[in-house]
């Protein structure tokens, strides 16, 4: 069920910098994928009065694989965008439990804090607004392939062929337009960084409004907190060989290697599961990306995915969209060439998330492994500043 809540579009437009010769097929800039990325940029780019058009596989409202917890170094830019989070009385997330496959478990106050909202609520909202901003939200319609015709992208979709002066890709983990241009993530060997599996599902149980737990298992971990509506959300990623040993069954899998958690066991055995069947997502990876190929401009997971343990996957993808726009802003309006462009939002991304991307590897190579999360546990347990300053590590400030 969608939230129902009037949006207030105030911006102020400016001309359209490309000449169009046709203004069904031919924009500024096209955007391939319309999550949190995508429509956030499409908003901005709209707003500033660019002809935007945004291309979205799924049909809106959607679920997606996510943890829909967002840190609120996010709010500001979010209401900024014309979502009215303070009217939604969302839950405020301040409380972090961390539990080891063996039982043990420490419970942290988290310095910064977030709130919880589902993916099908959120981005649903985003394209209502992209909408009334002036873009253009295609829906159902899937990119098969983009090439550079001299200063002027083709786009090739479901419904033909249009164009643009700049791209951006913005299709998640994985995509097929990754696959076709056989990006470097897509083509290394299977290891610990880039073969993983996510499951999610929509939950009723009994858990505290104000908190989010992080409950590890043999090659994995699951989180839950609560959202909208009075559902919590409940996500883990595991390894794609731990679904194999157990006959690729989740059902399997879930019985046999999540519910030796004894907090997990709990949790399945007493909630009330929201869906038919969960929603699954394969062949994730956490290998270095770049954010610039082919004169493509790579947004959110596309860019660069932070591993889920550290909660900051949603504010990343809305902090790189505003990052994104400031450097095609500046070459729409012919302030740099496109070469400037491109380094300008490299070098911007990388000096805002690096650091985050290193510290979220070294945690997950202790989480994803049950020895060394049992270790850990009871290691760290007694010094609640040392997890504090691994929480800042992973987040940053309002933007």
């Amino acid at each position: 069920m969608e939230m129902g809540f009037s949006l207030a579009i105030n911006y102020q437009s400016h001309p359209s910098i490309l000449n169009m010769r046709d203004s069904d097929h031919q924009y500024d800039v096209a955007i391939v994928g319309g999550g949190l990325a995508g429509l956030s940029l499409s908003i901005l780019l709209a707003k500033a009065g660019y002809q935007v058009a945004c291309y979205e596989k799924e049909k809106y409202p959607f679920h997606k694989v996510c943890g829909e917890y967002i840190s609120f170094e996010s709010w500001n830019f979010l209401e900024e965008l014309g979502i009215p989070l303070s009217d939604l009385n969302l839950p405020s997330i301040n409380q972090l439990m961390i539990s080891a496959p063996n039982g043990k478990y420490l419970e942290q106050e988290l310095p910064l804090g977030g709130f919880g909202i589902s993916r099908y609520t959120l981005d649903s909202a985003l394209a209502k607004i992209a909408t009334k901003c002036g873009a253009s939200i295609f829906e159902q319609n899937k990119v098969v392939d983009i090439a550079k015709e001299q200063t002027t992208f083709a786009i090739k979709n479901a419904a033909g062929t249009s164009f643009a002066k700049v791209v951006c890709g913005s299709f998640g983990k994985r995509s097929n337009l990754d696959v076709r241009w056989k990006r470097a993530f897509i083509e290394k060997k299977n290891d610990k960084l880039n073969n993983y599996i996510g499951v999610k599902y929509h939950i009723k149980t009994d858990f505290p409004n104000n908190a989010i737990a992080l409950h590890n298992f043999k090659n994995g971990y699951c989180g839950i907190s609560k959202i909208e509506e009075n559902k919590y959300c409940l996500c883990y990623l595991t390894t794609a060989e731990n679904l194999r040993n157990n006959s690729n069954s989740i059902e399997n899998m879930e019985k046999n290697v999540l519910c030796k958690n004894s907090f997990l066991k709990k949790i399945f055995d007493s909630s009330t599961f929201l869906f038919p069947n969960p929603i699954t997502i394969s062949q994730i990876s956490f290998e270095n990306k770049k954010q610039v190929e082919n004169n493509i401009l790579f947004v959110g997971d596309a860019a660069g995915m932070i591993t889920p343990l550290c909660g900051n996957g949603m504010s990343m993808a809305l902090h790189g969209a505003k990052i994104a726009f400031r450097s095609i802003d500046n070459f729409l309006q012919n302030k740099v060439n496109r070469d400037e462009m491109e380094r300008n939002y490299t070098r911007e991304w990388k000096m805002t998330f690096s650091n985050r991307l290193r510290t979220g590897r070294i945690i997950q190579s202790f989480f994803g492994n049950e020895f060394l999360s049992n270790m850990l546990i009871s290691s760290i347990k007694p010094f609640p500043k040392l997890v504090s300053g691994l929480i800042r590590q992973t987040h940053g400030g309002a933007f």
